[in-house]
Order: structure tokens, then C-alpha cells, then sequence
């Protein structure tokens, strides 16, 4: 059993001000792998009270000196790579192949972006002669992350805060903090001064509340699902702070009759099945023009039924399970959901896929004849659970039904027209469109329209969230 009950505070590791034990549970195995503790208000009181002792030093340190320091830390997350990989696969079970690669890969890749964009950032500029725009950290920053891609938006928040000359308070997810204990350990090695990052555990009722309601934090960076980032909207009003917010997602993927089809359908598959499902931006609604549609319900149903499931401690290409008991709930009512809608089941279905007995593994399901007024079609599932609509009206109905969602994180699609992916494209209400499984570059912007949340993170983007705007006039 690991015991991570301390937390990170001014640059030490500090016991809470009250026991409260929480176990870590292994998604393979439903046992307690870990145990942490969770904190309450007087913990973020604390935290704050570093941060905020820390800010003017901080925030006056030379920018090559903070990008110095980014550089170390990209040192040492190297060296801990497999530190990093192991606790993400234990505590929230992806493949050991697949938190090494994707899982941890994202820090440095982000890194890589960040780096480059302090580098471009206009941090001042001349407006006229007597007239400078000065962009200038925020302040003292909360920052709450989830536990479906942990290191992934830890690196998203706590690099460019840290970059702008802010200093931050980290509440990772209850359910997936291992990876983040080790991230602290990074900072400290890498040698940021005490108070500039500080780590909390606790639940989102308890810690979260604290840091959106504390007159201390002058910002919140949250990521998660679209209800608890409400209410974080809601914790801040107070204080009138700054919120950026990266929520759920029901992504399209738009499917034209003149797309390569099997290459399509293969990748909207695969896309979708990564992570367990278990992303925000995954491809959940694969809407196919009715010429090719029923071809491309087979080629899913093949592709999906390729998938494999297996241990997250054993190397190779497959899934693991969901992360939580309550996810796996979640996940198959929503499959049953799905069934009692009239909904087609080409693949999976309910329950754990042959083999397994325990742990909250999921069977890949792919649902087809699925009406975008279907509950499988409107809520997030987060799992392995692919929703396949056809339509027949043209480029009109397929952004029709692509935009009829309270979401707007991402979207794709699928043609071989150009003209027809670049006019398509522009008319999905998304934050992030992919034509044919076009790649994205470090540093580029990630955020969502409507419920989906605001602000965007990477790059410069993620740099001018976590500053302020001031003109400096001067006449002598």
C-alpha cells in the first residue's frame, strides 16, 4: 500500500492540519492501491498564504530566469519518465505502453509549446509614443485537474502560470493523485522557490469550493465536467475572479460519402476507443452519409470488435478499464439507456468484456441508427460507447445535427473535397476542427465553445489566460 498522506506547501511536505484518509483505488483490480489525505479550507488557507508570500518575488524574476527553470523541469520529467507512467497506469489504469507514450509524452510535448511561446509572447509592447502595453501575471492562481489525462492538463495549467509569473495552488483529482504527487517532486527538484507551486488534495465540495470562494486566489483554471465547472463559476462570483474552464464534450465526426471510408471509419473508431473513451475531445458521434452508411456501420463493427482489452500492467496495444466504480456505473446505464431508446448494437454492449470477473473494465460498444435526440447522443458517456447517426440532407443537415449539442469542445470530418472540408469546417460551432485526420502542433490553442467551456489553453493562448492587460502612459 502507498502512503502519500502530505502535501506539498512553501516548498516543503507538510502534514494536513487534520487526518482524513482517502483510498486510492487500482481500476484493474477494484482494490485500495493507495492512500492520500484530504484536505479542508484551513489547508488552502495555508497553501494561499505561501502563494501569495511568494508572488512579488516571483513575478519579478527575470522571464530567462522562469524559462530556465521550465527547462530544468523538462530535465528531470525525462528522467522520471517512468515514475510518471507507473502512477498514471496504477491510478487511473491506462495501458503501461499507453501512459508512457500519450500519457506522459503530453507534458514535454506541451513544454516544447510553452517554451516556444514565451519566446514569441508579447509581453510588452509600444502602443504610441508615450503608450506601453504591459501584460503581467495574474496573480495567485487555483488550478483543479482531472484524472482522465492527469499529467496532460497538470502540464497545460502549472507550465504557463508559472511561465506568466504567477503562483499557483494544485488540486488534482481525488481519484487519480499519484501523478501529480510525483509532478510536485519535479517542481522541487527542479528547483522553483518555496510558494510558487503548492499541492492540495481533497474532493471538489471541500478543497475545490475553498479555492473558487478564497478572496486570496485571484484566478481559477479548472478542467473537468461541465456541472463541477459551474459550480466553480459560481464559488468565484464572489470575488469576481477570473475563470477559464475546459469541460465535457459530445464531439462530432462527420462522415461524407466521398471520404476514404475505411480509413474514416477505422480512425473515428480508434479514436473514440482511446483512452477507454475517456476523453473530452473524443469523436462520439460519427454522423455517415446514408450512401455509405451501412458499409460504415460494418467496418465499425469489425474494427471495434479488433479492440482488445487487457491489464494496464501488461505491455502491448489495448485498453484498459474505466477508472472508477462509479464511472463503470455511469457507462453501462448509459448503455442500457441506449438499448431501451431503440438504439442498434453492432458491437460490445453491456457488461465486462469475456474473461473478466473484476475490475471496472467495459466492453467497446458501438450503438448504430442512433437519433441525435437520443440520450447516448446528447450526454457524455466517457467510455468505450461509439453513437453512429446517418443523414441524407447535404452538407446542411450533417452541421445541423454536428452543431445540435450543448457542447462545442471539438469536431471532425471526413471528405475527399477539399473545398467542401475547408467550407464544412468553418461552420462547426467547435474549438477545435480536424479535416481527415489532420495532426495538431505544439502550442496550439484548446478550448471549447458553449458548455464546453472558455479561455483556451496551450501556447500563447495559454500564456495571455494567466496575465493581465495594463497600458503604462508616461509624459515627463
Amino acid at each position: 500500500m502507498i502512503e502519500k498522506r502530505q502535501f506539498y506547501i512553501d516548498g516543503k511536505w507538510v502534514d494536513p492540519t487534520q487526518p482524513n484518509d482517502c483510498d486510492v483505488h487500482d481500476p484493474a483490480t477494484e482494490e485500495a492501491c493507495a492512500v492520500i489525505s484530504l484536505g479542508t479550507a484551513a489547508d488552502v488557507d495555508r497553501a494561499v498564504v505561501a502563494a501569495r508570500a511568494a508572488f512579488p518575488r516571483w513575478a519579478a524574476t527575470p522571464l530567462a530566469e522562469r524559462r530556465a527553470l521550465l527547462e530544468k523541469l523538462g530535465e528531470v520529467m525525462k528522467r522520471r519518465h517512468d515514475d510518471l507512467a507507473e502512477a498514471i497506469s496504477l491510478e487511473m489504469g491506462a495501458p503501461i505502453d499507453f501512459a508512457r507514450g500519450e500519457q506522459v509524452g503530453a507534458g514535454p510535448w506541451h513544454l516544447k509549446g510553452f517554451l516556444k511561446a514565451m519566446d514569441e509572447f508579447a509581453w510588452e509592447e509600444k502602443f504610441t509614443d508615450r503608450e506601453t502595453i504591459v501584460r503581467e501575471p495574474v496573480g495567485v492562481v487555483g488550478l483543479i485537474t482531472p484524472w482522465n489525462w492527469p499529467i496532460n492538463q497538470i502540464a497545460l495549467k502549472v507550465i504557463p502560470a508559472v511561465a506568466a509569473g504567477c503562483t499557483c495552488v494544485l488540486k488534482p483529482s481525488e481519484i487519480a493523485p499519484l501523478s501529480a504527487l510525483v509532478w510536485a517532486e519535479l517542481m522541487d527538484e527542479a528547483g522553483f522557490p518555496a510558494g510558487v507551486f503548492n499541492l492540495i488534495n481533497g474532493d471538489g465540495p471541500t478543497v475545490g469550493e475553498a479555492m473558487s470562494n478564497h478572496p486570496g486566489i485571484d484566478m481559477m483554471s479548472f478542467t473537468g465536467s461541465t456541472r463541477a465547472g459551474s459550480a466553480v463559476m459560481r464559488g468565484a462570483a464572489g470575488s469576481i475572479k477570473r475563470v477559464t474552464l475546459e469541460l465535457g464534450g459530445k464531439s462530432p465526426n462527420i462522415v461524407f460519402a466521398d471520404a476514404d471510408l475505411q480509413k474514416a471509419v477505422r480512425r473515428g473508431v480508434t479514436a473514440m476507443m482511446e483512452n477507454t473513451g475517456q476523453s473530452c475531445n473524443a469523436p462520439s458521434r460519427m454522423i455517415v452519409e446514408q450512401d455509405v452508411y451501412e458499409e460504415a456501420v460494418g467496418l465499425a463493427k469489425d474494427v471495434t470488435e479488433s479492440i482488445t482489452v487487457g491489464n494496464p500492467r501488461e505491455a502491448g496495444d489495448h485498453i484498459g478499464p474505466l477508472v472508477s466504480a462509479a464511472q463503470f456505473d455511469k457507462v453501462q446505464g448509459l448503455i442500457e439507456t441506449g438499448i431501451a431508446e431503440g438504439a442498434r448494437i453492432v458491437a460490445g454492449g453491456p457488461g465486462r468484456p469475456e474473461g473478466f470477473n473484476r475490475g471496472w473494465y467495459a466492453r467497446p460498444t458501438v450503438f448504430a441508427d442512433v437519433s441525435n435526440d437520443m440520450t447516448i447522443a446528447r450526454e457524455e458517456i466517457f467510455g468505450p460507447v461509439l453513437s453512429m447517426i446517418p443523414f441524407s440532407g447535404g452538407e446542411d443537415e450533417a452541421v445541423a445535427i454536428a452543431n445540435d449539442t450543448p457542447y462545442g469542445l471539438a469536431a471532425y470530418l471526413w471528405t475527399g473535397d477539399a473545398e467542401r472540408g475547408d467550407r464544412v469546417g468553418r461552420r462547426l460551432r467547435a474549438g477545435m476542427v480536424r479535416v481527415n485526420g489532420a495532426g495538431l502542433s505544439a502550442g496550439h490553442p484548446f478550448g471549447g465553445y458553449k458548455q464546453s467551456g472558455n479561455g483556451r489553453e496551450g501556447g500563447v493562448w495559454g500564456l495571455e489566460d494567466f496575465t493581465e492587460v495594463k497600458v503604462l502612459s508616461q509624459r515627463y
